[in-house]
């Protein structure tokens, strides 16, 4: 079974060439005269000697054993290893002075209860972003709007280190956000770094958890007031709804959303369940005036003149 990639620059490995290279001159004897070396070689044979496989002296080259290179390769990866280990270990001692200087300037904001309702936008980003910075395992997001683009690329800014740092990013979004050019470009660039975003064709309300400790809801009809919500039932409570909706949503490939993952054909599925245009628009967040238009182009498509017939029609029914 092969193990994780090797940091080259700590282990270099032969590529096929070298290792094709190296068996010839094992078949040979093991020793190849300098001056016998073919010109097409040479470059590769450089390379065979700063990897270690071969020596040479003054008029020829000579196989070393893989074994006597894995054993000074492996002491010296050890030996870096022991050096990470032990500069891990001092990391907060080295940067005490920083952390006991932030504590300081920016401490921890007072508890105003289980419940804290703030009403400042740049306030409500700035104490997210603090979230986010000290969480270390799991952010859950639930994003039913359009986020807009100087938004997305704060987000970008926040999550790829999260993510880069170990922890876990899991978002939803509505099926709307598949026409939504920037909500795709942050979803692939989150999902090519480990996060994962899905579709959900349901209501449901917009929410951030942080390491189920702290989530954060809308606590009005815009964006401008959030509630902080840190009591422990309560929390759970919010991330068992995050967790069923999540069960219920649907993975897409963000990163070329194919025919199947757009809204037009999202609504069709939905008609073919059953569903009427109002229960439609409210699974998708669209206005009835926009499902009823994405609806009259798919009967044209299918050529059909009910929404019952259209629905048969997108199950596979045959035409009339």
């Amino acid at each position: 079974m092969s193990g994780p990639p090797l940091d080259e620059s700590l282990a270099p490995m032969p590529d096929e060439a070298e290792q094709a290279l190296y068996l010839r001159l094992l078949s040979d004897g093991g020793r190849l005269p300098a001056d016998a070396v073919p010109a097409d070689d040479r470059a590769v044979l450089d390379r065979l000697v700063r990897v270690g496989l071969v020596t040479r002296t003054d008029d020829s080259y000579a196989a070393v054993s893989p074994r006597a290179l894995s054993g000074r390769l492996s002491a010296e990866l050890r030996s870096q290893a022991t050096r990470l280990l032990v500069r891990a270990e001092s990391l907060p001692d080295l940067l005490g002075g920083l952390t006991q200087a932030y504590d300081t300037a920016l401490p921890a904001p007072a508890s105003a209860g289980p419940v804290e309702v703030l009403h400042d936008r740049t306030e409500i980003q700035h104490r997210i972003a603090r979230l986010l910075s000290e969480s270390r395992h799991e952010m859950l997001t639930a994003q039913p709007d359009p986020r807009p683009e100087a938004g997305l690329r704060l987000a970008l800014q926040q999550d790829l280190p999260f993510l880069r740092r170990g922890g876990d990013i899991r978002t939803l979004y509505r099926g709307t956000a598949l026409d939504e050019p920037g909500t795709v470009a942050y979803a692939a660039e989150v999902t090519r770094h480990g996060g994962q975003v899905r579709i959900l064709d349901e209501p449901f309300r917009r929410m951030l958890v942080f390491d189920r400790h702290t989530a954060v809801i809308q606590a009005g009809p815009d964006r401008f007031s959030a509630a902080f919500v840190s009591e422990p039932a309560m929390v759970d409570h919010l991330v068992s709804s995050f967790e069923r909706d999540w069960r219920h949503a649907e993975a897409v490939g963000w990163a070329e959303p194919g025919p199947a993952d757009r809204v037009p054909e999202r609504i069709g599925r939905l008609l073919a369940q059953g569903l009427t245009q109002r229960s439609v628009a409210t699974r998708l967040g669209l206005s009835e005036r926009t499902v009823a238009a994405h609806i009259s182009r798919l009967r044209d498509r299918y050529g059909a003149r009910t929404l019952f017939q259209l629905g048969w029609l997108m199950r596979g029914g045959p035409r009339g």
